[in-house]
């Protein structure tokens, strides 16, 4: 959060300047790997609740790391479970994602966990972030939080994209989140799972553009590496990839390469 003591820039401000964040994708539920994972060269790292290994005790320990890193942690919440997105906040993360909202109500709820009043229904409880983040200043961390816990709704149905307008005008939405391979699936009816699929394309740019349109930050899981460029002109800034199992497999491959080079 800004001006925390042990977090340099917060994902907040990030965004807010236009940056570009690339997200470390965690499913492994162990405190030492995300140690391990903060440390390379991504800007923040990303639990998987929903998909990966991670549940509530796992967020609560594997967050500590990340945190220590000056770096923003975020969760992606199993579906429905709003209630979970005001525990990561309070454990320390800066942003939540909550995979298929599918409605205005949906929105509706996910903000209502994410933000204190008048704009939504979190509950006070920040001893376990405080304890992290080095910010013991109670007013002043009521004061920003509304601005700082981003609240990522994933856009990855066509009831979603039926009614984007509907989740985009819902106070203390602050981001989209695009999930490629899901929405290929909901496009197709069910036929196909294809990150890439053509025929999906010109939605995907349409929910971008009316995401920026209406001041929201736009996230998007990369599947292929040599698509950042492209989506991030359209205007994507967050990007979340790699799980642990998948950068191990390419640091094992290109280590090994090199190696049996050597040899000949």
């Amino acid at each position: 959060m800004s001006g925390l003591g042990r977090t340099s820039k917060s994902l907040a401000a990030r965004l807010a300047n236009d940056e570009t964040v690339f997200a470390a994708w965690s499913g492994i539920p162990d405190a030492l790997t995300l140690e391990a994972l903060a440390a390379t060269g991504f800007d923040s790292v990303l639990l998987d609740m929903q998909h990966g290994g991670h549940s509530e005790e796992s967020v609560l320990r594997c967050l500590a790391p990340v945190i220590a890193r000056g770096k923003p942690g975020i969760v992606r919440i199993p579906v429905g479970r709003f209630d979970m997105a005001s525990r990561a906040l309070d454990y320390g993360a800066q942003a939540v994602v909550a995979p298929m909202i599918n409605s205005a109500d949906d929105a509706r709820q996910f903000a209502a966990a994410m933000k204190y009043p008048p704009l939504g229904e979190r509950s006070w409880g920040v001893s376990i972030a405080a304890a992290r983040d080095g910010q013991t200043d109670n007013a002043k961390r009521l004061r920003e939080a509304n601005g700082e816990a981003l609240a990522f709704a994933m856009i990855e149905t066509r009831r979603a994209f039926d009614v984007l307008d509907a989740i985009l005008d819902t106070p203390g939405i602050d981001a989209v989140f695009i999930g490629p391979s899901d929405f290929s699936i909901g496009w197709t009816n069910g036929k196909a799972v294809d990150p890439r699929l053509e025929d999906m394309a010109e939605a995907v740019e349409e929910v971008v553009k009316k995401a920026r349109a209406a001041g929201k930050y736009v996230g998007l899981y990369l599947v292929d590496m040599a698509d950042a460029g492209r989506m991030r002109e359209l205007g994507v800034q967050f990007f979340g990839f790699a799980p642990e199992a998948q950068l191990m497999s390419i640091g094992a491959a290109s280590l090994l390469a090199k190696a049996k080079a050597s040899i000949g």
